[in-house]
């Protein structure tokens, strides 16, 4: 009501000011004296109106107006409450500047640990035990290969997927609508020299780090290198005498490692298009490679039944034993843990300062064939989510229901607990894990990477693209229940 008041008080006095000044101005121009002098008049009248009018003038009238009303208004016991507030209000803004503060340093006071845990081999991230399995409807089947995949890459970004198979071609696809986006078509034997391609069937491949070079390598002895974003053909790099089964890029570089059925690893510098060294050890046939940040790799050594870490830097190797096949894929979890399967069905997880394996579960796909003639469903395919206690293995069955396993690796990688299965139809040749863990894809095919010992007609050559979700705190509640 004061407000209201004051505002009627102070309009009032304006309005009285008006009609003064019409006044005069009438009363000016009625005297025939003041004619001549009422332009003078009118002028100075107006400078008046400016000083004191709200309507020529209203910032300054305004202001004087609040501070009428705030002195009039505001008594000692609202003065201490206002300031009681306002003492209040910043109390509150430092507080939240301090709880930011403190959120941030923590923030990155967790990155650096991590870091450094990343670095020592030691970062094991528990996301396993939020995963649960995907609808049958959920899953996405991506065709496009004549001939069974046999390798495939996802891009760091997540975004497309590189495949390759038997038909010798590349292709390049697009997650999110699962559409073709460039084919590098295979060509016949015999066309080498004027294709620009594999002419035989593809067995490997890997994806810088940055996403820039793709590496391919296939059964004639050639590892192709192409610009990732365009499929430019960039360089072809010679010197196996064996089937190329094998390549990593070392992470953060374009440091290259090749493995071969000629039993040897070769170093490559794909900026310089120049090969660098060979390592050899193994007694067999190398089947599988895998490399992070350090300058080191690892390789599974088929039928000689060894694992080996070769430290390039050092000049050295550390040979693994433990499985009792033939060991035919293997994946560095991380820096310093491994896992690997084998065609006689087992799964292992290693540490590179153990030679025997952390734990190991036989039979782990299960077994196919007649009573008192089992045999373990052969370990096809593993893949790793890097830095978590997550691992997906693929098996080759001779029947029709093939499946992917996820499993949980226990605390310090000391036990394989399975999560869940997702039937596939065909043989599992390659599983990569997205960089984000949001999917899983695996290459599938009608027959085996390495061979065609057996067929499976019904099967279908493609990529399946199987969702990863993770349950919400209601679902957990609701499990726990």
């Amino acid at each position: 009501m004061s407000s209201f008041f004051i505002k009627n008080k102070v309009n009032a006095n304006v309005s009285k000011t008006n009609e003064k000044v019409a006044a005069l101005k009438r009363k000016a121009d009625g005297d025939p004296k003041n004619k001549g002098r009422s332009k003078k008049l009118n002028s100075r009248l107006n400078e008046e109106i400016s000083s004191d009018s709200e309507t020529e003038s209203p910032q300054v009238s305004r202001k004087r107006k609040g501070n009428v009303e705030e002195e009039i208004e505001e008594t000692a016991q609202e003065k201490k409450l206002r300031l009681a507030k306002l003492y209040l209000d910043q109390l509150r803004e430092e507080e939240e500047k301090k709880a930011e503060e403190s959120f941030e340093t923590d923030l990155i006071a967790g990155r650096l640990q991590e870091e450094v845990l990343e670095q020592k081999g030691k970062l094991q991230r528990l996301v396993a035990k939020e995963y649960f399995p995907p609808e049958a409807a959920d899953l996405r089947l991506l065709r496009g290969h004549k001939l069974p995949v046999t390798c495939l890459v996802i891009s760091p970004d997540d975004k497309h997927i590189f495949s390759a198979a038997k038909d010798c071609a590349i292709i390049k696809w697009d997650v999110e609508t699962g559409k073709k986006l460039h084919t590098i078509a295979g060509g016949r034997k015999g066309t080498e020299d004027r294709h620009v391609g594999h002419t035989t069937h593809i067995l490997c491949m890997a994806i810088s780090s940055d996403g820039k070079y793709l590496a391919t390598g296939d059964m004639n002895k050639l590892i192709m290198i192409w610009e990732a974003s365009t499929c430019k053909h960039l360089y072809k790099f010679t010197g196996h005498r064996g089937p190329v089964s094998g390549l990593s890029f070392r992470k953060g570089t374009h440091d290259l490692y090749s493995a071969s059925h000629d039993r040897s690893i070769k170093v490559w510098n794909v900026d310089e298009n120049a090969y660098v060294e060979t390592l050899f050890g193994h007694q067999d046939v190398i089947t599988g490679l895998d490399s992070l940040s350090r300058e080191r790799c690892v390789t599974a050594g088929g039928r000689d039944r060894t694992v080996r870490v070769w430290k390039i830097a050092e000049e050295s190797q550390l040979v693994f034993h433990g499985h009792e096949g033939s060991i035919d894929c293997i994946q560095l979890i991380n820096e310093e843990h491994m896992v690997t399967g084998a065609d006689d069905g087992s799964l292992a997880l290693w540490s590179v300062n153990r030679k025997k394996p952390l734990s190991s579960v036989k039979k782990a796909h299960g077994c196919h064939g007649d009573p008192g003639l089992e045999q373990p469903h052969w370990i096809s395919a593993v893949a790793a989510l890097q830095n978590t206690d997550t691992v997906a293995s693929g098996a080759s069955s001779c029947s029709h229901n093939s499946m992917v396993q996820l499993w949980r690796c226990g605390e310090g990688f000391r036990g394989l607990h399975p999560l869940f299965s997702v039937p596939v139809a065909g043989f599992v040749n390659s599983l990569k894990f997205s960089s984000s863990g949001s999917f899983l894809v695996a290459g599938v095919g009608q027959e085996h990477r390495l061979g065609r010992w057996w067929r499976i007609k019904d099967a279908k050559n493609g990529l399946y693209i199987i969702p990863l979700k993770k349950r919400d705190s209601d679902q957990e509640a609701t499990s726990s229940e």
